[in-house]
């Protein structure tokens, strides 16, 4: 498969915004109650996947005619972990998950956790809602923007060493960022495509249209 979304049941800031990222073909799951996004933008999913306890009331799960995956309200995982795990079972070529910032605190630190499991690292998985785009570098990454979007460089739990950038406002030039400071936040891109790499370490990337 080309591209799979993922539709979380996180905020959407701008309904409008996150249409833009939908294109024709686009292979699209439900999470749970993230499938009011995509009733919202007259979508219809594929896919439903989850414990089903967030459902919207004016939605009939029995006018589904797609794959239903139930997983018990009592698990170790959350409903998006579970969806990503069956996602890269179809092998896409990118991973898009929608809706997975805004609302609970805790909700939104755990998504952004997800992107660290290793066995994403050959698979081009991004949190995008439209608005803000995050993604993990592992060793280099491209930027696609336009000049003058905001970026922040956030070390995930550990230092994050030999940082090279192109088209940055403040280029970093084999340097380290810490996770206890905040040296990487709100950069700005000099041009549409900035890139991005590193040594060691996980490195946040965090893109604001």
């Amino acid at each position: 498969m080309h591209r799979i979304l993922i539709f979380a049941n996180g905020e959407l800031p701008s309904l409008e915004k996150a249409r833009t990222l939908i294109r024709a073909g686009d292979y699209i799951i439900a999470v749970d109650g993230g499938i009011r996004h995509i009733l919202a933008l007259k979508l219809i999913p594929a896919v439903i996947i989850g414990d089903l306890d967030s459902l919207p009331s004016d939605f009939q799960l029995s006018t589904f005619s797609g794959e239903l995956i139930r997983y018990p309200r009592d698990k170790n995982e959350t409903d998006l972990e579970l969806a990503i795990q069956h996602t890269l079972t179809l092998n896409p070529e990118k991973i898009i998950i929608i809706a997975a910032l805004g609302g609970r605190l805790d909700q939104t630190l755990a998504n952004i956790s997800l992107l660290a499991d290793q066995q994403l690292s050959g698979f081009d998985i991004r949190l995008n809602d439209g608005v803000e785009e995050i993604f993990i570098c592992r060793a280099q990454a491209q930027v696609i923007g336009i000049s003058g979007d905001i970026i922040s460089l956030i070390p995930w739990g550990n230092p994050v060493t030999g940082i090279q950038t192109t088209n940055l406002k403040w280029a970093l030039n084999k340097e380290t960022l810490f996770p206890e400071k905040t040296r990487g936040i709100s950069n700005e891109m000099t041009a549409d495509e900035a890139t991005i790499s590193i040594e060691s370490g996980l490195l946040v990337i965090v893109r604001r249209y």
